[in-house]
């Protein structure tokens, strides 16, 4: 009838007050007490594991859902611009890399993860959205969520690099989505400060935009905060068309839990 799942917001540091959840009830049994029982059961989990509040994501063609949540407590925390790009009949981009930089991927380049992350340091503070700026973690976390995530393909995992200094200057990678096999998900594109107003952004993108077609994906989805209206220029330029908003809610777990 319905299932719900808690866990730890990945891109906050362990002691970050809130734990992520999932809900979702099938159409036929909604109204009849399953999502407030789920509700109670994650806002517990979290109450147990010392959290404070839970976070959810919703569409905001889904008024119901963000109902349901607010006649709880929660409140929009975030909105991101969810946008799509249709891969079919298109050919795959030309593009060249800013003067000074050369494109190379992780499968070419392995041994470049760890400039990746010292991008990632530096540019993950600038990204809105949410309360607090995305926490990079070390190395070793920094590649279990960004890097050797199953769906990740190396291979797609674009990296412009200083033809001077051998430093990374910005990267880009996609994530492919379970059960949607011709659909990825742009993760990230990431450009140092010192390399932004050049175009490595939109180039980074296209490399990935001619990766997916030369794959044989049908279509790719990403989504930015709407205060984010650099990325979001980059985005609307190549062609991306809007989809639903996607809202990101916060609750506190009294609201969540029924009475004992």
């Amino acid at each position: 009838m319905g299932a719900a799942t808690v866990g730890r917001i990945h891109v906050q540091a362990p002691d970050y007050p809130d734990l992520w959840a999932t809900l979702g009830v099938r159409p036929v049994p909604r109204r009849q007490g399953v999502g407030t029982a789920l509700l109670d059961a994650i806002a517990r989990s979290a109450a147990a594991a010392g959290k404070d509040g839970l976070q959810l994501r919703c569409r905001d063609h889904r008024p119901e859902a963000i109902a349901f949540l607010a006649h709880r407590g929660f409140r929009e925390l975030e909105r991101q611009k969810a946008v799509r790009l249709e891969l079919a009949r298109r050919t795959p981009p030309t593009f060249a890399a800013p003067d000074g930089l050369v494109l190379t991927s992780l499968a070419e380049r392995p041994e470049l993860v760890a400039e990746v992350h010292a991008v990632a340091l530096e540019t993950f503070v600038d990204i809105p959205g949410g309360d607090e700026p995305m926490a990079v973690g070390d190395l070793a976390e920094f590649r279990a969520r960004d890097v050797d995530k199953p769906g990740i393909p190396p291979d797609a995992f674009i990296v412009a690099v200083d033809a001077g200094t051998g430093r990374v200057a910005g990267y880009a990678s996609l994530q492919r989505q379970p059960g949607r096999p011709d659909v990825a998900w742009h993760d990230m594109t990431a450009v140092r400060r010192e390399w932004r107003g050049r175009g490595l952004a939109t180039t980074l993108k296209l490399a990935t935009i001619a990766w997916a077609i030369e794959h044989g994906l049908t279509a790719l989805e990403t989504g930015n905060d709407e205060a984010n209206a650099p990325m979001r220029a980059v985005n609307a330029r190549l062609g991306y068309e809007p989809l639903p908003d996607e809202v990101i809610l916060r609750g506190p777990l009294i609201g969540a839990m029924m009475a004992p």
